[in-house]
């Protein structure tokens, strides 16, 4: 394996994590880091330590991060370092600590947390997203826990539980590879308060709204980009709009849903290891009487499909059902409703946390409950999703 370099503020931070790998004063730490920071090449040249230390404690590691595209680039990056080694693992949090349980014909029945696990040290990464409830069940392996991620984030979606919102260490200085980088820059930018012009800057573009020809630029680089992507806005119109506009560019003209579509889950569902903001990909779907869709929904960040039922009336909602309320909408006891997706071509900046793709379209628009500190974060953790191409489009 080739030398890691760490700069001072990495070789700063890891040498307190292996003090603290030694001691073990308490059972987790948590690693604070900006975009641009190297928090992925310390968590590589840490694990190349650990391997090289003789008759080491850590043999095995567990690594892993909430969705399953996030988990995929931490291992794309893994792997690029040589830094796993033969009996570590590399997925989502999900994958790791929980077990499906199936039926005798095959089918996934429900998902149970696993009894024991078999790793000497778990490195969570992106622990901006990790909610209160499975945060719970990771500690109760008893096993020492690096959590990284980005305390410039939002918090999670749901609750006021945030594991990073006070990191016991922090990465500060931005590394020399990402520091010419448009879209490092602008988020820093961002973060300190600073506005975004109108132009082109690179690979950064921002566009008005209120001029014809965007609209046809938006339409122009969706339609012919064989990139992934994503589209990333703040209001639940907007939202509902995107998702429209978007299937129709994709020459889907049914109102429903339909094979091939993208969706989100808006609702936890421990059980059958459904977690708000998952998505996925409709594999078959059909009507089940007057309020539900029987569906096969391929979902990117758990092994297997989710088979069962969803309601239609979630579809273009602009908030997410609950209880009573969505019970009288369906005319269904609450003990009887179930789970809840919704188109997922457009996502707010909340649902995108975790993703990262080559090109994002973002839409600024501020929401007037947001202050200053709630509108930087919002907009650093939509900048901070996109990897090569960022186009901006406000009013």
């Amino acid at each position: 394996m080739d030398e890691i370099i760490l700069n001072d503020d990495q070789t700063r931070v890891l040498d307190a994590l292996l003090t603290w790998l030694t001691t073990k004063p308490d059972s987790y730490i948590t690693i604070g880091g900006y975009a641009g920071t190297g928090k992925t090449t310390l968590i590589s040249r840490l694990r190349a330590h650990l391997a090289a230390i003789p008759k080491t404690p850590y043999k095995q590691v567990a690594f892993c991060s909430y969705t399953g595209k996030a988990a995929s680039v931490l291992r794309q990056k893994l792997q690029e370092t040589k830094a796993l080694q033969p009996k570590d693992s590399c997925g989502t949090i999900h994958s790791l600590i929980y077990k499906a349980v199936t039926t005798p014909e095959g089918q996934v029945e429900r998902w149970d947390r696993q009894a024991t696990l078999t790793t000497d040290l778990i490195i969570i990464d992106e622990g901006s997203m990790v909610n209160r409830e499975i945060w719970s069940d990771i500690l109760s392996y008893h096993v020492p826990i690096l959590v990284f991620g980005d305390h410039g984030q939002l918090p999670p979606i749901e609750g006021s539980f945030n594991l990073m919102e006070k990191p016991q260490l922090y990465l500060e200085k931005i590394v020399r590879q990402a520091e010419g980088n448009a879209i490092i820059r602008l988020s820093r930018h961002v973060r300190e308060g600073g506005e975004i012009p109108f132009g082109d800057f690179r690979s950064v573009h921002k566009y008005s709204i209120s001029e014809p020809e965007t609209w046809e630029k938006f339409d122009s680089l969706l339609t012919r980009t064989d990139q992934d992507y994503l589209c990333i806005c703040a209001r639940n119109k907007t939202r509902i709009g995107l998702n429209q506009k978007i299937r129709l560019l994709n020459d889907i003209e049914s109102p429903e849903p339909v094979k091939g579509d993208r969706v989100i889950c808006l609702k936890n569902n421990h059980a059958k290891l459904l977690f708000n903001g998952m998505l996925g990909v409709i594999e078959s779907i059909k009507p089940d009487g007057e309020d539900w869709y029987k569906a096969r929904i391929e979902l990117e960040d758990r092994n297997g499909a989710f088979d069962g039922r969803i309601l239609k009336h979630q579809f273009n909602q602009a908030k997410t059902l609950r209880g009573a309320e969505a019970a009288q909408i369906a005319h269904l006891p609450e003990k009887e409703f179930g789970d809840l997706f919704d188109f997922g071509y457009a996502l707010t900046a909340h649902k995108a946390q975790g993703s990262e793709a080559s090109q994002v379209f973002l839409f600024e628009e501020r929401m007037q409950n947001y202050d200053n500190l709630m509108w930087q974060r919002w907009l650093y953790t939509a900048i901070t999703r996109a990897k090569d191409e960022l186009y901006i489009f406000a009013s």
